[in-house]
């Protein structure tokens, strides 16, 4: 695992082993896991999305503490994945990345507590796995509009996005910190520390 450029977010870039009946890859490993991010991911629920093509969900995130760390990974199609650091106090506050995730690389992405997360489907059927370390609860999940200015994510060219009423529906950047909806830089860094010393 590699990391980011925003600090609690790295990328796999698994080693994929073709031949005539498909291929094989690891693209979950509990030792470089923990190597890379000083402790362990406790799985509690995992998900899957199918989406068609154009599809675009979140900036999703939860409160802090528990938080929800996501492991994001696509089986089948291709996303633009993208990681938004919305601790506030944090020196990437504002900042956002992107990853593509595919059936070719198979790459994963794994992001911390306190970290926003969004992607859009780049072809029909696509299909999207992440391993989440705290279950759905959502009175403690949010969102932040994944088309506002302020946050000023490219989106690839050539789709036009279809977000759900609840995505259309969230607040800017700017109004999500003024209303106190986002975690603290500091919350999520105790979070963090408490997760290295529990394991």
């Amino acid at each position: 695992m590699r990391p980011l450029g925003i600090d609690g977010a790295w990328v796999l870039d698994p080693e994929v082993f073709p031949d005539d009946r498909g291929s094989f890859h690891e693209w979950y490993r509990a030792p470089e896991f923990r190597a890379a991010t000083g402790y362990g991911l406790d799985l509690v629920q995992a998900n899957c999305s199918v989406s068609r093509r154009g599809v675009l969900r979140g900036v999703h995130f939860a409160d802090v503490p528990p938080g929800q760390a996501k492991y994001v990974t696509c089986v089948r199609g291709a996303v633009f994945d993208v990681v938004v650091d919305l601790r506030v106090g944090s020196p990437w506050f504002g900042r956002w990345e992107a990853v593509r995730l595919d059936d070719t690389a198979r790459r994963a992405v794994f992001l911390a507590e306190g970290l926003g997360h969004a992607f859009l489907a780049l072809t029909d059927d696509t299909t999207v796995v992440y391993l989440c370390s705290a279950g759905y609860a959502p009175e403690r999940e949010h969102g932040v509009h994944p088309l506002d200015a302020g946050l000023g994510i490219v989106w690839p060219d050539g789709t036009r996005p279809l977000l759900s009423p609840k995505d259309a529906g969230a607040p800017s950047l700017a109004r999500a910190e003024a209303s106190g909806l986002l975690p603290s830089y500091a919350s999520c860094l105790a979070r963090y520390e408490e997760l290295r010393l529990s394991r």
